[in-house]
C-alpha cells in the first residue's frame, strides 16, 4: 500500500515537471499560410502583394522598428476606436516589454472589392503574436485571434491595414475595447 502511494506521488511529481516544461510557440519567422482553397480563384499577383505586405510588417516587427511598422497602418486606420496614434502606443509597450518578436497567420478567406477607385480587401484570419519577456526571458503568445478579419486598403501603392468592418462597438469606451495591434 505505502509503496503505490509512492508511486502516486512519483507520477505526479513527474507530470508536474512536464507540465512546466511546457511552453507557448514562438516561431522564428512570420508564417503566413492559405487554409486549402482559399484564394485558388484569387489574382495570383494581388495574392504575393498581400504576402509580402504582412512579411514587410513582419521585418519591423522583428526589428522593433515602430516607424516602418506604422507606415503599413492606413491613414483613416480605425479598430474598434482605436486610431493610429493609439496603435502606435501599443506597438510601443509592446517592443518595451517583449522582445524575439514573430506572429503567425492562417487566412481561411480572402475577399477582394473594388469600390470607388479603391481596392480592399478583407482576409478572415486566425493567428498569434510571439515573443519573450524582457524581464524574465520566457516565450509568451502576446496575442491571439481566431477568425478575425484582417481589413486592408491599397494605399500609396501598397496593402495597409484598415482596420475592422464595423467601426467601434458602441458598449465598449476605446480604452477596454479589443485590440491586436495587427489589424
Amino acid at each position: 500500500m505505502k509503496r503505490r502511494g509512492v508511486l502516486k506521488i512519483i507520477l505526479v511529481l513527474a507530470g508536474t515537471l512536464i507540465l512546466i516544461q511546457c511552453r507557448p510557440p514562438t516561431p522564428i519567422a512570420a508564417v503566413v499560410e492559405f487554409a486549402p482553397g482559399v484564394g485558388a480563384d484569387a489574382d495570383q499577383p494581388v495574392m504575393m502583394e498581400l504576402i509580402a505586405a504582412f512579411n514587410e510588417a513582419e521585418t519591423a516587427v522583428k526589428k522593433a522598428d515602430l516607424d516602418r511598422l506604422m507606415t503599413f497602418y492606413a491613414t483613416d486606420y480605425n479598430y474598434h476606436g482605436l486610431k493610429r496614434s493609439d496603435v502606435r502606443r501599443i506597438w510601443e509597450e509592446v517592443f518595451l516589454h517583449y522582445r524575439d518578436i514573430s506572429s503567425s497567420h492562417v487566412f481561411t478567406e480572402l475577399k477582394f472589392v473594388q469600390a470607388d477607385g479603391i481596392r480592399k480587401a478583407f482576409v478572415t484570419c486566425t493567428g498569434g503574436l510571439h515573443g519573450t519577456e524582457q524581464q524574465t526571458g520566457k516565450p509568451i503568445t502576446i496575442d491571439s485571434w481566431a477568425r478575425e478579419v484582417h481589413h486592408l486598403v491599397k494605399e500609396a501603392g501598397a496593402w495597409r491595414f484598415l482596420g475592422n468592418v464595423g467601426g467601434a462597438v458602441p458598449s465598449a469606451s476605446p480604452s477596454s475595447a479589443p485590440h491586436h495591434p495587427l489589424f
